[in-house]
């Protein structure tokens, strides 16, 4: 499983989100939200987050600035519900936390899905200037990429 493709969507004034199409055949309906890396948010498939757990559960209880990353990691997830139209209600904490107003960009990232606030999305996204995007890009050659 594996997402992709960048969406642009608006978030109404009640909170409520729908997933984009293209993303949500791939994700089902049982999707966690959590704080994610860079102001946005992050949105995984139950399996992905299973993996993650097995993961962060083999962290030492004496390595205690992992333990409090997973802590805060673990509390800021959210298993939201769809209406009968596919929307959902964004967690009031989550959507301060990734400064979301009304504007959204859902971003496919392979094994996950991030959610961004719009202006934030276009602060941290640089990379339209073909030069920019060939310097990131260079530096994935680390990665076998």
């Amino acid at each position: 499983m594996y997402f992709f493709g960048k969406y642009n969507h608006q978030m109404d004034a009640k909170g409520r989100l729908r997933i984009p199409c293209k993303l949500k055949s791939t994700l089902g309906s049982d999707f966690i939200v959590s704080r994610g890396v860079g102001g946005c948010l992050f949105i995984f498939a139950p399996d992905k987050i299973e993996e993650i757990q097995r993961k962060l559960a083999s962290i030492p209880f004496g390595d205690k600035q992992n333990q409090k990353t997973a802590r805060t990691f673990f509390a800021s997830i959210d298993q939201p519900e769809e209406d009968n139209q596919g929307r959902f209600i964004l967690d009031p904490s989550l959507r301060k936390f990734a400064d979301i107003k009304k504007g959204v960009v859902f971003v496919g990232v392979g094994n996950r899905i991030e959610l961004w606030s719009e202006e934030r999305w276009n602060e941290y996204n640089n990379l339209d200037n073909p030069e920019a995007f060939d310097e990131a890009f260079v530096d994935l050659e680390k990665y076998g990429v």
